[in-house]
C-alpha cells in the first residue's frame, strides 16, 4: 500500500500542545498517515514515541524517517539515506519484506537520487514555507509534476490551504505531505483531506 491523501510529518517544536496529542486530532479529523521525524531525540525515546504513535494512527500506516524503522515495518529516507540493511541484492533490487521486516520505502527526491527499491517519493518545496525558511526555490504544482518522478509522489511544502491542496492534487500527486501548518492546527487537517480527495488525484 502506498501512502496518499493527507500525510502528516510530526514536528514537536511546532506542535501545539504535546506531539502525540495533535498528531492524534489530525488523525481524527482525517489524516491517513503519518511520518515520525524527530530525528535529534535519542534512540530510547524516539522508540517510546513510536510505540505511542501505534496506538493512535491507523494500522501499518506509521512510517519512520531513516533507515530504522524502530519496530515497524515502514520508512522514509532522506535523499543521502542508505537501504536499511537486509532490503536489497548487491545488484541492487528490492527483496522480499521478509529478509528485513521492511515493507514500504519512500525517498525525499528532487529529480537525482537513487530509487533503487524505493515504492513512493516525496517532492519538494512544491510552495514556500515557512517550517523551512528559504528552502526552494519553489516548484508550484506544475513544476513538481514536471519532474515526472517515476514512483508515486507526495507533493511536500508550503501546502497550507484547500486551494493548494486541491492545485496537488491536479498536478497528479498521490497525496500531500504537511508538517508545520498540521502541527500547529491540526483541525485543518480534515480541510485538506476534503479538498485533496475532492478533485480526484493521481495517476498511479
Amino acid at each position: 500500500m502506498t501512502p496518499g491523501g493527507l500525510v502528516v510529518l510530526t514536528d514537536r517544536r511546532s506542535a501545539s500542545g504535546s506531539l502525540v496529542e495533535a498528531v492524534r486530532e489530525a488523525i481524527r479529523c482525517g489524516a491517513a498517515w503519518v511520518v515520525l521525524r524527530e530525528r535529534d531525540l535519542p534512540y530510547a525515546r524516539r522508540m517510546a514515541l513510536a510505540v505511542e504513535l501505534r496506538a493512535i494512527v491507523p494500522s501499518g500506516r506509521l512510517i519512520v524517517s531513516g533507515p530504522d524503522p524502530l519496530g515497524g515495518s515502514a520508512v522514509h529516507l532522506a535523499g543521502a539515506d542508505p537501504l536499511p540493511s537486509g532490503v536489497a541484492s548487491a545488484d541492487g533490487r528490492r527483496l522480499g519484506a521478509g529478509s528485513s521486516g521492511i515493507s514500504l520505502i519512500g525517498r525525499s527526491w528532487h529529480g537525482f537520487e537513487d530509487l533503487s527499491g524505493v515504492d513512493y517519493v516525496t517532492v519538494s518545496p512544491v510552495y514556500p514555507t515557512v517550517s523551512k525558511p528559504g528552502y526552494g526555490p519553489a516548484l508550484g504544482a506544475a513544476g513538481a509534476a514536471g519532474m515526472r518522478a517515476p514512483v508515486p509522489w507526495l507533493a511536500l511544502g508550503g501546502i497550507d490551504s484547500a486551494e493548494r491542496a486541491r492545485e496537488c492534487a491536479a498536478a497528479g500527486a498521490v497525496g500531500i505531505a504537511v508538517m508545520g501548518a498540521v502541527m500547529r492546527t491540526p483541525s485543518l487537517a480534515g480541510e485538506l483531506t476534503a479538498a485533496f480527495a475532492g478533485v480526484g488525484a493521481g495517476r498511479w
